[in-house]
């Protein structure tokens, strides 16, 4: 690399800034500044560079709950500006609203004042709690395996919530436009929604904390936020399409994404007009996330388990887990509308209830066949395998018959080798 050329990912550091205050009352482990992005390459090209600095650091500083931005660009030597020397902040603010700080004193300032007086705009949809770094329950809880919630007043405990929103959301048009930044540095691929589209829905997630003085104030911080775009469903409801979804690095592998979308999905049952939850282009690691989370509700739901697999699966996800263990004689004993090949009226019936999008309900079915199959039953096995080949070959037709029937029959058992291994890897993932 030049000595005149920058990594733009890493010359970039982002902050989640608190007042003074609320920085004092954090554990040591909990850091919200100076975290990088995953992708820049929507903002400075495609090799992600940036040339004609050296030493450079881009400071793009958020305040924690409004998201009021300061930008700052430091550096120790610069060319003489030509066409080849980048504009760094001239080429970053075209993906940022105007308005954001440059005086540094002044950004702190307003911090201080957001801290005390900035709400989440939109409707309260999901809460949560999760204990305080440090903190004695945190401890008890990872030894005693209790997974009881916390008490939200608890001094243990930081709770989180989730928010609803709409573009007739007062305020939140301006808000989301400073928060879609996140959308091109943490998702490959990802782009800004298109405001005139008026039917877009959101949903965001705040840290909720209060401070222990005598103030009690109650302050929040932006972790992430998912978009949401309904299509008409026929005759008179909607099927909702999850677009884009994005937790900050402070807060990722903390298990707030599969509460995030916990939310989402608790927000869909409960709402009448939405018939199902689809998901746009899923990235792997979502698609991990949405599996894992997927199967955990079905797992626990009593009556589908005992309908699927016998009354001895009402017990729930241990129960299942069990099975998967189990001699032949207790499996020939499990009788459901899963034994393969499923039911197929009976697995639409339940998937319209949990109004999750058809693939993805028959790929749940799949794996939770395959988590109780005996490997020695034979007959079993043979109509599990085909029930998955009957779905891959619907699901690729047109590529297949392309194929000549030697090559399409070597195709389907590769393709239907590597699900069942995929499967095998999700199932571990989710126990």
């Amino acid at each position: 690399m030049s000595d005149w050329t920058s990594d733009a990912n890493d010359s970039l550091q982002l902050s989640l800034v608190r007042s003074q205050k609320d920085k004092e009352a954090l554990a040591e482990d909990e850091s919200y500044e100076n975290f990088n992005p995953n992708f820049t390459y929507p903002i400075y090209g495609e090799d992600e560079k940036i040339y004609g600095y050296r030493d450079l650091v881009i400071d793009l500083r958020f305040a924690s709950g409004s998201l009021e931005q300061y930008l700052g660009v430091q550096y120790s030597e610069k060319l003489p500006s030509t066409s080849t020397v980048d504009d760094v902040e001239g080429i970053l603010i075209q993906f940022i609203p105007e308005g954001y700080y440059k005086d540094e004193e002044t950004f702190l300032k307003r911090v201080e004042d957001d801290a005390t007086t900035f709400k989440p705009l939109g409707q309260l949809i999901y809460s949560y709690t999760r204990p305080a770094p440090n903190s004695s329950s945190k401890g008890k809880r990872k030894r005693t395996g209790n997974t009881q919630p916390l008490d939200p007043e608890s001094e243990d405990a930081v709770e989180f919530e989730v928010y609803h929103a709409t573009w007739d959301t007062p305020g939140f048009r301006e808000y989301h436009r400073k928060m879609q930044l996140f959308i091109l540095l943490y998702i490959e691929g990802g782009s800004y929604i298109n405001e005139e589209e008026d039917t877009w829905e959101f949903v965001v997630l705040f840290e909720k904390r209060k401070r222990r003085d005598s103030s009690h104030t109650t302050t929040y911080h932006f972790v992430g936020y998912s978009s949401l775009y309904p299509f008409y469903y026929y005759p008179e409801r909607i099927r909702l399409r999850l677009s884009q979804f994005v937790i900050t690095t402070p807060y990722q592998r903390h298990g707030h994404g599969s509460e995030l979308y916990k939310a989402i999905y608790q927000y869909i049952l409960k709402t009448p007009h939405i018939a199902e939850l689809t998901v746009e282009d899923p990235a792997e690691a979502f698609e991990d996330l949405r599996d894992k989370n997927d199967l955990q509700m079905l797992l626990a739901h009593e009556q589908f388990m005992e309908e699927a697999f016998g009354p001895q699966e009402s017990r729930g996800v241990g129960r299942a887990r069990k099975t998967v263990r189990s001699n032949v004689g207790e499996h020939e004993a499990t009788k459901g509308k899963l034994v393969p090949p499923a039911d197929k009226p009976w697995v639409e019936k339940w998937r319209k209830e949990f109004k999750i999008a058809g693939r993805q309900f028959q790929r749940l079915v799949e794996m939770l066949i395959l988590l109780h199959l005996d490997p020695s039953d034979k007959p079993s096995m043979r109509a599990y395998r085909l029930q998955v080949k009957e779905r891959i070959y619907r699901f690729n037709f047109e590529i297949l018959a392309q194929l000549d029937e030697e090559e399409k029959y070597e195709k389907l058992e590769e393709t239907f080798q590597s699900v069942k291994e995929d499967y095998h890897r999700i199932l571990a993932f989710s126990a």
